[in-house]
């Protein structure tokens, strides 16, 4: 059986993970397992499923390795698992480590490990970025994250909702 994995970092409200279940599709992938984690997040529970749930000789295909993974150590825990699963892992236009006759040769699982580790400098040089950009956002003055709604009398619970309702509505954008 042929199966892939969608991750997306935020929610459906923020990220459409619907491109990369149409590529997976594409790619031979005949259901998706999805979920919205962060990538270094310790527990997906959806590729746990997946990983679990594998049969030996099954296909798992992905688009990138940071939907599996953005830890090194994450990703070599997974790399084990299909290798002790007799598993094949497509990324597909890139790497496909085939364990379902034994073991995945050395040199692909070495490139594997790299492109995590490429990965992981990814998500740090993101998180380094937004951290400079809300440092630089205080600087000027402004304030990070939501305001708050003061509200000086009693009101009903519809004004109450409306109010989060714009709140939240700010904070999507």
């Amino acid at each position: 059986m042929k199966t892939g994995y969608a991750r997306c970092s935020t929610n459906e409200s923020k990220q459409d993970i619907e491109r990369q279940v149409r590529e997976l599709k594409q790619a031979g992938a005949e259901t998706v397992y999805l979920e919205y984690e962060h990538g270094d997040a310790v527990i997906k529970e959806q590729l746990s499923l997946l990983l679990e749930q594998a049969k030996a000789g099954d296909t798992i295909i992905t688009l990138e390795v940071s939907r599996l993974a953005r830890s090194t150590k994450q990703l070599c825990e997974i790399i084990e698992a299909i290798s002790q699963k007799h598993l094949c892992l497509v990324i597909v236009g890139s790497i496909t480590m085939d364990c379902r006759n034994g073991h995945a040769d050395p040199m692909t699982e070495a490139f594997l490990q790299m492109a995590g580790v490429f990965s992981q400098l990814e998500l740090a040089m993101i998180r380094a970025r937004v951290r400079s950009g809300m440092a630089n956002a205080r600087a000027k003055g402004k304030q990070i994250g939501l305001s708050l709604i003061h509200i000086s009398e009693p009101t009903r619970q519809a004004e109450i909702s409306y109010a989060v309702f714009c709140l939240k509505k700010k904070k999507n954008k």
